[in-house]
């Protein structure tokens, strides 16, 4: 099902209905004198107040503790206070784990020179304990090392640590090895989820203490799990997650991010609510007020853009209309974070997926349309906002960052290739089975699963006929090395020819990603599930590789024997060339425009996914990835050879 952009699959459609403007907004939030009632029905114009929060900052504000809290002046119209003064929050979300870690510090900035006083972050649980009990916060993982230099760089930092986060990430940012024991119930007091998370926040929650505010650090508020308000399967679980917060020692201000029409009425005491919007219509703060009357508006995300999925079409928003919609919020002093600032990539396979009748995985983009590109480009967007912004503050804004550099490197064509089956020798010892096995339950990585890529079922037949399997999400079927059709969700078999001999039956099933909201999370297993029949008879005995497009596997494969690539070749094949950057590498982006469908690795990192059907035409590498002058560049072509892969300074998403 095509989806409009305005239709989330994180939150409910009803709240996108109609486009107005604050001067709407519900009355028991309006001031109380006719002077303002005037404002707000938009017969007057207020004059623009100045906000001087130069000695509210991570590095000036030594003396703590208060924290982030909520006041009312004497006319009751509440604000959020900072160690006792009144503040607006002026956020923008950049996750850390989307952007090259030696661009951090460039986004940050270029967010502070916007004119922001805050950055928010989701924290994946999916990337960070990728197996069971092993934890990974190094490289572009290392949270505490972003949420350190945004401080440096004087930003405030919210943290939105799950476990469950949605961010159109691979099962919402769980890790796939919940999906192991079919009577673990997602986002809810099950005893076998909750046991995973308490192990998770024991490894987590430590290393968030000392970044809180009251600890010198610049986290001023967490916030507990994300959207639970449109998924609402358990009343006891929210609270659950307050107390294994409180109890781990999280005192800054806890919230909540919903739509506005799922703010939960059994709301959390202690809890501040916050909303999530794309548009501004009269009854937006309703479900909130009926919730909440004496606290401060916060819109935890201000969807300035949307992401793609593959076969849609690319979402754009006009600039203009973000910069009404945060004229608005400030006008009249609600806290907003704009969701993306930076959206960054979905490097690797960390794209979810959505599922309206139909799967569809979201692109390796996460432009966002945001405000800074994928690349971290400027945006009209940006500087409507940085001119915004400053003449809302008493203070000149920082210097804006000079752009990253770009460049188009010379066109290379792969010499070399090795079909997927002379490959097999260099994966990792494949599983015997007497049963298919879906992709999560496979006995490998310490009893984890896999949680990304392809597994290929194989098993020797010596007749046709009719072949029925559930595959998720995607399955191409050979008979030895010849490809002879396709299953999926809505495909499930298909007719085997009949032939000589014995053959070789081969199912190649790819995880295009896990769907990222609603109860479907629950029944996102990958690879084969349940049985493999012919003809209504059952088969026995399955060799099941894991492909899994590890660095390590990479590496192996240098040593295959290669060989020349020829005019055409259709079928699962690595196609190897050589990417010449020169002395000095900068940011490029690779366009395959004659290649079907596959993935990119540059020096054996995944860059992720391209396929023809668009709308994403370029994949983002980072210049800080590349090596000076040769850098092997292997394409995984799951269809047939194309020729030339290009560069070009500008993507074409």
């Amino acid at each position: 099902m095509k989806s409009p952009p305005f239709l989330s699959p994180c939150l409910s459609w009803r709240r996108m209905v109609g486009v107005f403007f604050l001067p709407f907004v519900l009355p028991a939030f309006a001031p109380r004198f006719k002077q303002e009632e005037s404002l707000m029905l938009g017969t007057a114009h207020p004059p623009w107040p100045r906000f001087n929060w130069s000695h509210l900052t991570p590095l000036e504000l030594k003396n703590r503790s208060v924290g982030l809290g909520t006041a009312s002046t004497g006319r009751g119209k509440p604000h959020f206070t900072l160690e006792g003064h009144k503040f607006l929050i002026f956020g923008g979300s950049i996750h850390y784990f989307r952007v090259p870690r030696e661009y951090w510090r460039d986004r940050l900035l270029k967010l502070k020179a916007c004119g922001f006083n805050t950055v928010t972050t989701y924290v994946p649980w999916n990337l960070h304990e990728p197996e069971r009990g092993k934890f990974d916060f190094s490289g572009n993982l290392d949270l505490e090392a972003f949420v350190l230099m945004a401080a440096e760089i004087g930003l405030w930092v919210i943290l939105r640590p799950g476990p469950y986060i949605c961010s159109e990430m691979d099962l919402g940012g769980l890790p796939s090895w919940l999906l192991q024991d079919p009577q673990l119930l997602l986002r809810t007091t099950n005893k076998g989820f909750t046991e995973a998370v308490e192990k998770y926040f024991d490894h987590l929650i430590p290393r968030v203490i000392p970044l809180q505010y009251r600890q010198g650090g610049p986290v001023i508020a967490v916030q507990v799990e994300n959207e639970y308000g449109s998924f609402d399967k358990d009343k006891t679980y929210m609270p659950y997650l307050h107390k294994a917060l409180l109890r781990r020692g999280i005192v800054e201000l806890l919230l909540t991010s919903d739509g506005e029409k799922n703010v939960l009425s059994g709301h959390t005491k202690g809890v501040l609510a916050a909303i999530n919007l794309q548009k501004v219509q009269r009854n937006t703060f309703s479900q909130l007020h009926k919730v909440q009357r004496d606290k401060p508006l916060l819109v935890m995300e201000y969807w300035v853009g949307w992401f793609d999925r593959w076969g849609d079409k690319h979402h754009v928003k006009d600039a203009k209309e973000v910069e009404r919609a945060v004229s608005e919020f400030i006008k009249y002093e609600i806290s907003f974070n704009v969701y993306m600032f930076h959206g960054g990539t979905n490097f690797g396979f960390m794209n979810g997926a959505t599922n309206f009748g139909k799967h569809t995985g979201i692109v390796t983009s996460y432009d966002y349309d945001a405000v800074l590109t994928e690349a971290g480009d400027y945006t009209e967007k940006y500087f409507k906002l940085q001119k915004l912004l400053e003449s809302v503050s008493a203070i000149p804004l920082p210097q804006v960052p000079k752009l990253t550099p770009k460049a188009v490197y010379p066109p290379m064509r792969p010499s070399l290739y090795l079909p997927l089956w002379d490959a097999l020798f260099y994966l990792n010892e494949p599983v015997r089975s007497h049963q298919p096995v879906n992709m999560e339950n496979l006995p490998i990585n310490n009893g984890s699963g896999q949680s990304y890529g392809l597994v290929l079922y194989e098993k020797s037949i010596c007749s046709g006929g009719r072949l029925c399997a559930h595959a998720h999400d995607i399955a191409q079927v050979f008979l030895d090395e010849t490809m002879i059709g396709i299953l999926n969700e809505n495909n499930q078999d298909l007719h085997i020819p009949e032939f000589r001999d014995c053959r070789y039956l081969r199912i190649l099933v790819e995880n295009q990603g896990r769907v990222n909201f609603s109860w479907q999370i629950q029944n996102e297993q990958k690879g084969i599930t349940g049985s493999v029949s012919i003809n209504n008879s059952s088969l026995e005995g399955f060799t099941i590789y894991s492909l899994e497009m590890k660095m390590s596997f990479f590496e192996r494969l240098r040593s295959a024997t290669w060989k020349p690539v020829p005019d055409s070749h259709q079928g699962p094949a690595f196609y190897r060339g050589t990417l010449k950057a020169g002395p000095s590498p900068k940011d490029t982006f690779l366009s395959l425009l004659n290649w079907n469908y596959g993935f990119v690795f540059i020096n054996g990192r995944n860059l992720g996914r391209y396929w023809n059907i668009g709308p994403q035409q370029t994949l983002y590498l980072p210049g800080v990835w590349l090596r000076p002058e040769d850098n092997e560049v292997i394409l995984f072509e799951k269809m047939l050879s194309g020729s030339d892969i290009t560069s070009t300074d500008k993507p074409m998403l």
